[in-house]
């Protein structure tokens, strides 16, 4: 295995914060012989037991949202608010499934002739998960409170970029009195992600990430006949129709937009507006657009922090310029900033059409796409003109017509009326097409990793 330490970076300002020594053979092998040991005895356990040390994780969670914060606006950037936000979303959603797991998983009585017949839930053993840096707490969160409730252990392999939290976190649990291998953090790069998924250990895989890692992933796990779930990219469109109030659209368009520095998968990137709307969604967009403020993340008062690397921020800027050669036109930004770091400001562009990389890509950071359609039919066909298919919304005056165009007419896993799209506990989360598939969250991402096992009794 390489000896390529793993570097953490500040994006804030280019410099080192800590480098990792990667798990060589020996060591990754002992954690998975060990995973495979914690999760058949954690298998014996009760969900009243399950229930206990989950609440207990919960509570180390909010007891120390300074601490993790701090780490999460350090090693990925983005503002402290919003890390302290996510902290907290990881203690709701331990709570979530320590409720309401044993509810969940309970068996489900069928009558199909016979003494008794059911269907019963059972752990499949160890999950892999292959996590990305830009929720670096809530991804691992929203997967493990679920695997673990249902049975299961759990090994991380974190982006390298965000070590310092993969350790954090693999330590959390440990603190919490999960038993010791029960969730262990992996240090390996990406390219030995696939040497894991082929031990006999690894049962099932869920990745976040790009569709690049998604396609590498989902092939290696089919080669091995193994489950997958994948949340990837997404190209979210929020449709503007003629009746939206735009004194309550706008500021929800910008937020959904600029949340974690827009380099979020279900962040709001393209914005279709009907023509008759248009000019004065423009204006007030890109007004509010630039009062955000970017600086510092770890001071409360800014509202948008770095990119998450240099490299990422480049890819961005390339993406905004390549628009602009084909026709776009920059109503906001669209500059590097002369300063160290990877910062990139609110970027607006205007007249995007098909061929240009802010229509056909993911664009991961805050920049937002404008798109004109003539009326409401031509607004849905473009917002289903994508590969992507993980969040949408749109904004109108006429709730019926609305619930209408969410619920049948916009191809996607998550779609909101008159709101932005974010994930919740309490309901499934994922997409469909290039945005992946299975579901996480609510009670259909408890059963994503089990047996669904049918039992019939003569």
């Amino acid at each position: 295995m390489s000896k390529k330490k793993l570097a953490s970076i500040n994006p804030a300002s280019g410099k080192l914060v800590q480098e990792y020594e990667q798990h060589n053979h020996y060591e990754l092998a002992s954690i998975i012989f060990g995973a495979e040991r914690a999760a058949k005895e954690w298998n014996k356990t009760g969900f009243g037991e399950r229930s206990a040390l989950m609440m207990l994780a919960a509570s180390k969670l909010k007891q120390n949202i300074e601490k993790y914060a701090r780490l999460i606006t350090t090693e990925m950037g983005k503002p402290i608010l919003q890390s302290k936000a996510e902290v907290e979303k990881c203690a709701e959603v331990c709570e979530y499934y320590a409720r309401n797991a044993e509810k969940y998983l309970a068996n489900e009585y069928v009558e199909a002739g016979g003494r008794e017949s059911f269907v019963a839930f059972n752990p499949l053993g160890v999950v892999l998960a292959v996590m990305p840096w830009n929720f670096p707490f809530w991804q691992v969160f929203r997967f493990a409170a679920p695997a673990l409730m249902a049975g299961n252990g759990a090994l991380l392999k974190h982006a390298s970029s965000v070590t310092g939290t993969a350790i954090a976190i693999e330590a959390l649990f440990t603190e919490a009195g999960f038993p010791g291998n029960l969730f262990r953090t992996i240090k390996i790069g990406s390219r030995y992600v696939g040497k894991v998924i082929e031990d006999p250990v690894i049962k099932a895989v869920t990745l976040t990430g790009s569709v690049r890692a998604g396609r590498a992933v989902a092939a290696k796990a089919g080669a091995e006949l193994k489950k997958t779930v994948l949340e990837l990219g997404g190209s979210d469109p929020y449709v503007i129709l003629e009746d939206a109030d735009l004194d309550s659209a706008v500021p929800l368009c910008v937020n959904a937009r600029l949340i974690n520095g827009g380099q979020s998968c279900i962040a709001a990137k393209r914005f279709i507006v009907v023509r008759s709307r248009l000019a004065e969604f423009e204006k007030r967009f890109v007004d509010e657009m630039q009062n955000k403020k970017m600086g510092d993340p770890m001071d409360e008062h800014n509202d948008l922090g770095p990119q998450a690397s240099e490299s990422l921020r480049d890819e961005l800027h390339d993406q905004v310029t390549k628009s602009i050669e084909k026709g776009a036109k920059c109503l906001l930004g669209g500059k590097l900033p002369e300063q160290e770091g990877a910062w990139y400001p609110p970027t607006v562009l205007s007249g995007v059409k098909p061929g240009m990389p802010a229509y056909e890509e993911e664009v991961f950071g805050p920049v937002a796409a404008i798109i004109a359609a003539e009326d409401q039919e031509d607004a849905i066909r473009i917002a289903n003109d994508t590969q992507f298919g993980l969040g949408a919304a749109v904004f109108t005056g006429d709730i019926e017509t609305g619930t209408e165009i969410a619920g049948k007419q916009l191809q996607a896993g998550c779609c909101f009326v008159n709101d932005f799209v974010r994930s919740d506990p309490r309901l499934p989360f994922g997409g469909i097409g290039h945005s992946g598939y299975g579901r996480e969250l609510s009670y259909f991402g408890i059963k994503e990793f089990t047996n669904i096992k049918t039992v019939f009794v003569k």
